[in-house]
């Protein structure tokens, strides 16, 4: 099935069940099993089937289902937040003493995620460049666990070499984890390009409404092969669980990566998603691919007009033929368009705040992906952890501007930036 009927399809029959059109909501804590033998038989994953909404929820597995398929995966698993999404990948690979490599373009949260608080478990970030990955290679050692990098990162706007990433990734047998979150499952799919583990924040582009806060992680179809071809790097895929009475994950003839941050991760740790921001979720996707292809026309008139404005210092959109990443855009995103993400420089830090007070169609919120559109200043909000020398080399300067282009006319967009420039 082609992605929009997907959208809509994925996952569920309505003839089985209780025939619902919509989805069902699933609002429970727990299941009733048939007898002793049954709960004893799903436990040992000799039945598949809930045990306990923080593991499984019917909801949220329609869900999974349907987002795996968007993303050409073997498995997804949703969890409670897209930060949770990044920390479950990582923590599901690395303990202490390991390192991971990530792009030195990242949103400001998985920056600080990935640098302080995961450094607090024992495993340490190294930062790479991800437009060429020129330094990639040199920084693996045999304790790298994963190489974690963004398709479309935020709020720098920049594509990496992701052809490049995955091959040095492969030769070297590292696992790769690629936030898809600004492109979507809508525009660009890592997994058709050899990425192994794709994560989103459900809350931005794929909710699309900001009323949801979620996260998924997506695996690949063979990673089971990967991780024993691996089996030095990733022990603890290929050798006994003793945590779960001694299970193998590389045994079960199940999407290996998934079931373990199921089995262990969301057991031991709980960050599940609620089973009515599944529903919620469901209803957003179905209209995904619509509209993201308006995010991005939209996103495309304001960058041209703010490319033009003799105010406007620099414009950083993908899908201008100006910009540096244009090339990467046409190759890996859908015909070329670029997300509804833009970012632009203005004449200075006064000048920024000012633009941002003085919009008044653009909402000065954190958020991206709603429809509506969206304006705030990252080196003061989402990026106010970093220091000063990481802003600068995660390109995110003071004068930076973000905004999150929604769904209304790019015409009256225009219109009220004109006159916050003015």
């Amino acid at each position: 099935m082609q992605k929009e009927t997907i959208a809509v399809h994925g996952g569920y029959n309505n003839k089985e069940g209780w025939g619902t059109m919509a989805v069902p909501i699933a609002q429970t804590t727990a299941y009733a099993f048939r007898d002793a033998e049954h709960a004893a038989n799903l436990f040992a994953l000799k039945e598949l089937g809930s045990i306990y909404t923080r593991l499984t929820n019917p909801t949220t597995d329609v869900l999974e289902q349907r987002f795996a398929q968007l993303e050409g995966g073997a498995a997804a698993i949703c969890v409670a937040s897209g930060q949770s999404a990044i920390f479950y990948a990582i923590a599901n690979v690395a303990e202490a003493g390991d390192n991971i490599l990530i792009s030195d373009k990242l949103y400001g949260g998985a920056v600080t995620l990935l640098t302080h608080t995961i450094k607090r478990f024992g495993i340490t970030a190294k930062v790479f460049k991800s437009a060429d990955a020129s330094d990639l290679e040199e920084q693996i050692d045999d304790k790298t666990k994963a190489i974690f990098f963004e398709s479309l990162s935020n709020p720098q706007i920049a594509i990496a070499d992701i052809e490049k990433i995955v091959e040095i990734a492969k030769r070297n047998g590292v696992l790769t984890v690629c936030d898809n979150t600004v492109a979507s499952a809508a525009l660009f799919n890592p997994i058709s390009w050899g990425v192994d583990v794709v994560v989103h924040s459900t809350s931005k582009y794929t909710n699309g409404q900001g009323t949801a806060i979620g996260g998924i992680i997506v695996e690949r179809d063979g990673l089971a092969e990967f991780f024993k071809e691996n089996a030095k790097r990733y022990s603890h895929f290929v050798e006994p669980d003793e945590s779960y009475h001694g299970l193998v994950y590389t045994d079960v003839p199940l999407p290996n990566f998934c079931l373990r941050v199921r089995l262990a991760l969301l057991r031991d740790i709980g960050a599940a998603q609620s089973p009515h921001n599944s529903w919620l979720l469901l209803q957003s996707i179905e209209t995904l691919d619509i509209r993201m292809e308006k995010h991005s026309n939209s996103a495309l008139e304001v960058a041209k007009f703010l490319e033009s404005h003799p105010k406007v210092k620099a414009v950083n959109y993908p899908g201008l033929e100006s910009n540096e990443n244009y090339a990467k855009a046409q190759k890996y995103f859908k015909d070329g368009k670029a997300s509804g993400l833009i970012s632009f420089e203005a004449e200075s830090y006064e000048a920024a705040k000012t633009v941002i007070d003085a919009a008044k169609l653009f909402s000065v919120v954190v958020n991206i992906g709603d429809s509506k559109s969206l304006i705030v200043h990252p080196a003061s909000t989402t990026h106010s952890q970093m220091s000063e020398s990481e802003l600068l080399k995660a390109g995110v300067n003071p004068t930076t501007v973000r905004l999150s282009i929604g769904l209304e006319n790019p015409k009256d967009l225009i219109e009220d930036l004109e006159q916050a420039l003015a």
